[in-house]
């Protein structure tokens, strides 16, 4: 899958009734930028009643996504897979960036490791921190008609 982070701009309604100015990132997976930018507009589309505009697009190096209905928020995993090198014996990382959805740190530890059960793959988590990420769109084909 090729994730881009696309970040909207938009006027939201602030908890004190204020109209404000925002930038948020979301998540959509996408084939290129072209593809991004246009699956991210129809996405906004029913959650932004104004105008709004998809202000930058970078790619998101994402090896693995975790979703928790629960969780309201994601956090970011840098990961090493650990493996042997058989010539010289030598033990060797592969660093992996990956997400979790949660409501909180512990619980994003949890769903992560839950995630990695079927592996066989030694790891360790090197990082953990929150993103800002506001939402996140997989990829769902459309029912045919």
């Amino acid at each position: 899958m090729n994730w881009f982070e696309c970040k909207v701009s938009y006027e939201k309604m602030t908890e004190s009734g204020v109209q404000k100015r925002v930038t948020e990132p979301y998540l959509v997976d996408a084939l290129s930028f072209t593809e991004a930018e246009a699956r991210i507009i129809e996405e906004m589309k029913p959650f932004i009643s104004g105008e709004f505009m998809v202000a930058d697009i970078k790619r998101a190096r994402i090896a693995e996504l975790f979703f928790n209905e629960t969780g309201d928020r994601y956090y970011k995993f840098k990961v090493f897979f650990i493996s042997l090198d058989e010539k010289s014996g030598a033990e060797k990382k592969t660093a992996a960036q990956m997400l979790a959805q949660a409501s909180d740190i512990k619980e994003a530890i949890a769903v992560l490791e839950n995630g990695m059960k079927g592996t066989l793959a030694d790891y360790v988590i090197a990082s953990v921190s929150e993103t800002l990420i506001a939402d996140i769109f997989p990829f769902s084909p459309k029912p045919k008609e």
